[in-house]
């Protein structure tokens, strides 16, 4: 069993004292706090590699062979080919990036498939995509009730007409988890892309896109514990194909074509410590050897992580419940939290998010109100206008001691 204890002696934040105080971070939906390692990397690569790219002396050398060990660390995490790794950013850069890509290949009559439970960073570049080539663009919708995507409803905007379907891997707000595997067959049948943001599913669970199928998956590492930069998985031949915007001297062949100028070298030295933070812990708790392939330990530790924040999301969502007032929006019944990640989005009665964001913020728990950028969804569900949700996000250095003192802070607004 996962030890809280040992891993939050590994995050320096959490150390960290404001206002004289330890924090309660819940804000991880939004961006989790760095693991050590990461922090020790990101320094090493700037005091003993800082170089730009393909030169013939010794830190450019090392640059190289730290972007190279970027992309095989993304590469074990997805579980693909060293080549159809690509970084940017964030994941609204590459998509924004992808779409305008993509938006060659439509044209009228073409329809484009997006959902209302998505972030709005796998919504807006797919319909501006299809604005400018004249494509119509299907809206999937979500079931006010459970949070969930309505794959009936999806079913149905999935037609041959469809030239790419955009989904979640799970919502950043209600925390589902979709059926991505279904929807992307439901896609290959009709010839249709298909496009994942698998930004919230990222620090929560084992991501395999051999086994999906899926055409792109996006997601951004400073969610997994890592950096401030973006991943994308894209098919080689898709990736080949497509036409890249770049400049001349650049790649002509994946990924360079897709790296638009000089990367964050120094990102990617730390997004190769993330991935090899989460491999160790399945050794360090999962079972497996340390002489094991990084795709098997990954594996082993995606288990173990899994069954640590099952605790976490029963002892979360059973207190909101026990609490006069509180609604929380998304799956609620202890048979579908396998379902769902560790985020859980919320209102209270008598009181508004930003009141309740504010009263935890002065007892040092930080956690996030808003729409998220998952606009569709709080329209949706009506609360907009209202100021959205409250969403607690949890990750496996947060403790049930941790969730107590928030539902206390809760009940008492």
């Amino acid at each position: 069993m996962l030890d809280p204890r040992e891993i939050r002696r590994q995050f320096p934040a959490l150390q960290e004292e404001f206002n004289g105080r330890t924090a309660i971070f819940f804000d991880n939906p939004g961006g989790t706090q760095v693991h050590v390692s990461v922090i020790e990397a990101m320094v090493g690569y700037l005091v003993r590699s800082n170089a730009n790219t393909h030169g013939v002396f010794e830190t450019s050398r090392r640059s190289d062979q730290i972007i190279e060990g970027a992309h095989q660390a993304m590469a074990d995490l997805f579980n693909c080919d060293i080549d159809e790794v690509v970084f940017g950013n964030n994941m609204t850069s590459l998509t924004f990036a992808m779409s305008r890509s993509l938006g060659r290949e439509f044209r009228p009559g073409d329809e484009i498939v997006v959902t209302r439970l998505d972030h709005d960073a796998n919504v807006m570049p797919w319909v501006t995509a299809a604005q400018d080539a004249g494509a119509t663009v299907q809206w999937a919708d979500a079931d006010v009730e459970t949070g969930t995507l309505d794959m009936d409803d999806l079913r149905q905007k999935i037609t041959p007409r469809t030239k790419l379907v955009a989904f979640g891997y799970a919502s950043n707000a209600t925390g589902t988890i979709n059926d991505v595997a279904t929807i992307v067959g439901w896609a290959r049948e009709v010839g249709a892309l298909t496009y994942i943001d698998a930004v919230q599913y990222a620090p929560h669970g084992l991501i395999d896109v051999r086994a999906l199928g899926c055409d792109f998956l996006a997601c951004s590492s400073y969610k997994f514990f890592g950096p401030h930069s973006g991943q994308l998985f894209g098919k080689r031949e898709h990736l080949q194909r497509l036409h890249a915007y770049k400049v001349r001297p650049a790649d002509d062949q994946p990924p360079g074509k897709w790296e638009t100028g000089t990367q964050n070298f120094e990102a990617m030295a730390g997004v190769s410590a993330a991935v090899d933070y989460l491999a160790g812990l399945g050794v360090q708790y999962g079972g497996a050897r340390a002489d094991d392939s990084r795709r098997a330990r990954l594996v082993s530790a995606w288990q173990v992580l899994h069954d640590y924040e099952q605790q976490l999301i029963e002892r979360l969502i059973t207190g909101l419940q026990g609490i006069p007032g509180v609604r929380i929006y998304g799956l609620t019944d202890r048979r579908d939290w396998g379902q769902r990640v560790a985020t859980v989005v919320l209102r209270k009665s008598g009181t508004t998010p930003q009141q309740l964001a504010e009263a935890l913020a002065a007892e040092n728990i930080f956690c996030w109100n808003g729409n998220f950028y998952a606009l569709g969804i709080s329209e949706r569900m009506g609360v907009e206008e209202s100021g959205g949700f409250l969403r607690i996000g949890l990750a496996h250095y947060n403790t049930v001691d941790e969730i107590v003192r928030c539902l206390a802070v809760i009940e008492r607004m």
